[in-house]
């Protein structure tokens, strides 16, 4: 029978002696920074007055919550840095939010807190504060997480998805799918003949390289829900511009390619956590792309398309062009494809 104590109660999330333990044996232990160790409401921390500051936050909901490749606590992690990565700030310091479901194993959220702290350290980032709540059995599923980022932005970094202008480059850091039919195969059962794992990676330091080789780069944006078809149709509307790319070169791992094909899913909608997409300038497109492949998670760095005028292509901003030399319009994804995969 399980004790008592190796459970999440609703006391833990009361305000006292239980909520003051769960947060010094679980959360201080996992990644107690001095911030947090300070005790207080808030979170006094170093930021260089750069004038500028770039801040995200996300909710993580995902099942199941361990995955092959990672668990919930890295994607919280991974998914804030590479957003507030994306507007080219040096990513600084987290926050955590806990709620926590009646019944959650302490030994699941002790593992959940260390693959955080560890991807805190990967990355470089700090986490200085957060909070918990304790709901009852039946009113969330295990355990939710809530994560806010800041960095900051230095002068002369302006990155935006309506900065896409003709002639532009689009870049991948590498293979598309893995974290979308890595949640679907955990969820449905599903087997393959080779193992399909997530791709949740933090991208903050790629996003550095880039933006040290190829100075000029507009945009970075990680495909996340809706993968790479609503990313590319979001820089397309903001920056009025079309834009075409080739299926053959996008980077697709042959068991996600299969499993796509099996589960009649577009490959290009499905979502990643750790990949990015970049649009540079032509002249540093090779700079960019050798900046991708000098990371360790951007060995599989492709170019895979270009910018155009809109008046090219009057009935769809974006195309993909087969390799049978046609092409076909791809779309922002329409309805739930994968419920629930960050």
């Amino acid at each position: 029978m399980t004790s008592a104590t190796d459970t999440v109660l609703l006391g833990h999330g009361s305000g006292g002696q239980m909520m003051k333990r769960i947060i010094d044996e679980v959360f201080l232990e996992a990644y107690g920074s001095p911030e947090l160790l300070a005790g207080n409401d808030a979170g006094v921390a170093e930021l260089p007055a750069t004038g500028r500051i770039a801040m995200s936050c996300d909710s993580f909901v995902v099942t199941p919550r361990f995955f092959p490749g990672g668990d919930i606590g890295r994607l919280a992690v991974c998914g804030t840095v590479n957003d507030v990565a994306t507007s080219g700030a040096r990513v600084r310091y987290l926050s955590a939010g806990f709620i926590l479901e009646e019944g959650l194993p302490l030994a699941d959220l002790r593992r959940i807190c260390r693959s955080m702290a560890e991807t805190a350290r990967e990355a470089g980032v700090k986490i200085v504060t957060g909070d918990t709540k304790v709901v009852e059995r039946g009113h969330a599923d295990g355990v939710f997480i809530n994560t806010a980022g800041v960095g900051e932005v230095p002068e002369g970094v302006s990155l935006s998805g309506a900065s896409c202008r003709p002639g532009d480059v689009v870049l991948v850091s590498g293979t598309l799918g893995d974290h979308g039919i890595a949640i679907m195969s955990q969820r449905e059962g599903l087997a393959f003949s080779t193992p399909i794992e997530s791709d949740a990676a933090p991208l903050n330091h790629l996003i550095a390289r880039v933006m040290e080789e190829a100075p000029h780069v507009r945009c970075f944006r990680d495909p996340t829900r809706g993968g790479l078809a609503s990313t590319l149709n979001e820089f397309a509307a903001a920056s009025d511009v079309a834009i075409e790319i080739d299926e053959e070169a996008v980077p697709v791992r042959p068991e996600v390619r299969a499993a796509c094909e099996m589960l009649g899913y577009d490959v290009l909608q499905v979502a990643n956590e750790g990949k990015m997409v970049a649009v540079v300038p032509a002249d540093e497109a090779d700079a960019a792309l050798a900046a991708m492949r000098s990371d360790r998670y951007g060995k599989n760095a492709a170019v895979i398309g270009r910018v155009s005028d809109a008046a090219e292509h009057t009935h769809a901003r974006v195309r993909v062009r087969t390799p049978w030399g046609a092409t076909r319009v791809l779309d922002m994804l329409v309805g739930e494809q994968l419920p629930r995969i960050c």
